[in-house]
Formats: C-alpha cells, sequence, structure tokens
C-alpha cells in the first residue's frame, strides 16, 4: 500500500492525498459506505459504482466470520470475489462488536469471548483469531484488534483498556508479518487509538502507535456519546501526533459536519452506518440541509431531491413510497444519501486542491446543520 499526499489546505490541517492499493486508487479524503455482512444495505454492488462511485467499502470481521462464515468466504475466493465488488475494502477487527456486545461477553487477556446474537453458540476472538479471520476474508486494509471503551469511561478502565489494547497490537502485529494473504494480493494492517476522552491517554496512545511504524494508522473510541466538541479536541490531538505521511482513519464517524470538521484536522479516511440507517427512516441529507421526507410539507413538491444527486426521483413521490412502506423507498433514499456523502467528500478535496477549503467548509457547515 501506497500513500501520496498532494495538497495541504492553508487555513486548517485538511490535505488530499491518494492511497494505493492492489484493488485500486482511493483519492483522499474519502467516505467508505459500511457494508456490514457483505452488502451495503439496500444497495446493489453496481449502483455502488454508478452513481455512488464508492472507492472503497467496509465488511465487519464478527458479523462475516458468524455468517457466511471464513469457510464459504475462503471456497469463493474471498469476500472481492464472493460478493462481486472488484475495487478496494477494510475490515475492521471485531472490536466495536465487543463494545457494543458488553452484556454477552468477557475480555481476558488473551481476547474476548461472547456469544452469536444469531444462536447463542460461544466463541472467542484473540488477536490472531482476528487476524486469521481478516486473512480469510480478503480486505486490502485490515484492522488490528482492540477494545472500543464506552463513554462515559472510568479513567482507570480507559487506561487498562489502553495497554490491553496496545499489548493487543504487538500480538498483531506479530501474528500479521509472520504469514502472508490468502488471494495473491498485499493487505495492510492497521493499528487503532484508544484513549477515551483523556488527553493524557489519547497521547500515550497515539505515540505508541506511531512509533509501531504501519502503513496506516486508525483512531477509534469517538462517536460512542461523548459530545461533538470533545470528538473534536481528541481527533486534532491525535492528528498532531500521528505521521503526515500515512493516512489518518477515523471509525465511525459521523454526521455530513462532523466529517468537514474532522478533515478540516488532518483526517483522511471515514466510514460510518448514518447515511444508509437514516435513509431507510426517511431521513435525507441534502447540501441545504436535512430533510424528513415523511413530512407532509412534501406531499406535492414535485422538485427533485436533489438535481444533481438524485435527478428523476420528486420529494412527493418520495414521500408517497415512504408512507406506502414501499422497498423501493429505502433504495432510493440510501442511494441519495451514500450519493451526497461521496459527493461532499469528493467537493472537499477539490476544495483543498484550490485553496479554498476553509471558507468553503465554514459555509457548508451553517447549511448543512438545518432541517427543512
Amino acid at each position: 500500500m501506497k500513500f501520496t499526499l498532494l495538497a495541504q489546505d492553508k487555513g486548517s490541517k485538511a490535505r488530499s492525498g491518494l492511497l494505493e492499493t492492489d484493488h485500486g486508487t482511493i483519492p483522499t479524503p474519502i467516505f467508505m459506505p459500511v457494508g456490514t455482512a457483505g452488502t451495503v444495505k439496500a444497495v446493489r454492488q453496481t449502483e455502488l459504482i454508478d452513481p455512488i462511485d464508492a472507492k472503497i467499502i467496509l465488511g465487519n470481521t464478527y458479523h462475516l466470520y458468524l455468517r457466511p462464515g471464513t469457510e464459504v468466504l475462503e471456497q469463493a475466493g474471498g469476500l472481492h470475489k464472493f460478493i462481486n465488488w472488484d475495487r478496494p475494502m477494510l475490515t475492521d477487527s471485531g472490536g466495536y462488536q465487543v463494545f457494543s456486545l458488553s452484556g454477552t461477553r468477557k475480555i481476558k487477556e488473551d481476547g474476548v469471548e461472547f456469544r452469536s446474537h444469531i444462536d447463542g453458540s460461544k466463541h472467542l476472538f484473540t488477536p490472531e483469531r482476528a487476524i486469521d479471520i481478516q486473512r480469510s476474508i480478503g480486505a486490502d486494509i485490515i484492522m488490528a484488534f482492540d477494545e472500543c471503551t464506552p463513554y462515559p469511561c472510568d479513567k482507570n478502565y480507559a487506561r487498562n483498556s489502553m495497554h490491553l489494547t496496545h499489548r493487543w497490537l504487538d500480538r498483531c502485529i506479530k501474528h500479521f508479518e509472520a504469514g502472508e494473504g490468502k488471494y495473491g494480493y498485499q493487505q495492510a494492517l492497521f493499528p487503532i487509538v484508544q484513549g477515551s476522552t483523556y488527553p493524557d491517554l489519547r497521547k500515550e496512545s497515539a505515540e505508541y502507535i506511531a512509533s509501531r511504524n504501519m502503513p496506516g494508522n486508525a483512531i477509534g473510541g469517538l462517536s460512542v456519546g461523548e459530545p461533538a466538541e470533545m470528538m473534536y479536541e481528541m481527533t486534532e490531538q491525535v492528528c498532531e501526533i500521528l505521521p503526515a505521511d500515512k493516512p489518518r482513519y477515523l471509525m465511525g464517524v459521523g454526521t455530513p459536519v462532523n466529517i468537514l470538521e474532522c478533515i478540516a484536522l488532518g483526517v483522511d479516511m471515514f466510514d460510518c452506518v448514518m447515511p444508509t440507517r437514516n435513509a431507510r427512516n426517511a431521513m435525507l441529507f441534502t447540501e441545504e440541509g436535512i430533510l424528513n421526507i415523511r413530512n407532509k410539507k412534501w406531499e406535492k413538491d414535485f422538485s427533485p431531491v436533489d438535481e444533481r444527486i438524485t435527478p428523476g426521483y420528486s420529494k412527493a413521490y418520495l414521500r408517497h413510497l415512504f408512507v406506502s412502506q414501499e422497498i423501493l423507498a429505502a433504495q432510493i433514499a440510501s442511494v441519495h444519501n451514500l450519493s451526497f456523502y461521496l459527493w461532499l467528500v469528493n467537493e472537499a478535496r477539490e476544495q483543498i486542491q484550490a485553496g479554498t477549503f476553509s471558507s468553503w467548509k465554514d459555509s457548508m457547515v451553517q447549511k448543512l446543520s438545518t432541517r427543512r
């Protein structure tokens, strides 16, 4: 994997670059649609290419491990072939599921024991097992196994969790470097900065992660309920420490405003379920703000939701589909929201390259925050 910086905004720390993988080149900053179980919900792969033009998508290690399972994925030749996707892919390590399954898991030095949400069966994820599963899935970028702490979080717990994540990282790197991919192309391992919302812990974690000299770095444990300003503070601090010549990935973030603010802090990569999840609940993101398409005010509005992004579908028609509980409503809305997110990061990249990002971002943030 190769990362090349192309431009730096004069008024902020925003930057644009190119991230090269064996499945293609990814322009940054970039948003990555989430395909939890091998599918971006309600969106076909052909639509991910046109009109969305997603350069990279995500898969989820925990969910893919449980179903369809690594045996099926290996026989298919990896997740790329299984889902007919020949562009880059990233997988998380299952660490976030450790966080979300707090009622059914036990964290130990060796790893995490948990019960399947599908059938209650017992499983153990160790750092080595997380690497092996991601080898079987075959993503271009894979994540080190970590523990994502909740918010709020006791500082002693956050400190102990961070050190556990660091020890797990060392085991991940050792196991990763001792083996090789299964499908004839290279994989890159990203470590994850933790430390909750404590500046000294975030500093310590970022310095440790940077010292491991991996091809890219991720920032985890944010967007879990903390105030947005606290998320920005932690992100800014970490970005100042992580090396500038490697991509920075802020995990699980976020709203269009979150993304623009964090691009300004030096983040290159983002993912979030928000565009598709909100789309299925009739919430659309537009350049002029957030739109609840179920509102009666759109009943006789025959103008398009967005002429540039979703031409051919009026607000009135899309409202009708949602009110009628038609499956097509979720499909159109999901394509719209993902197209908007990709448009937003593309526009941010162009503004960075033109040297006008900061002023453009400030005006966009005001509009994106409004509800229509």
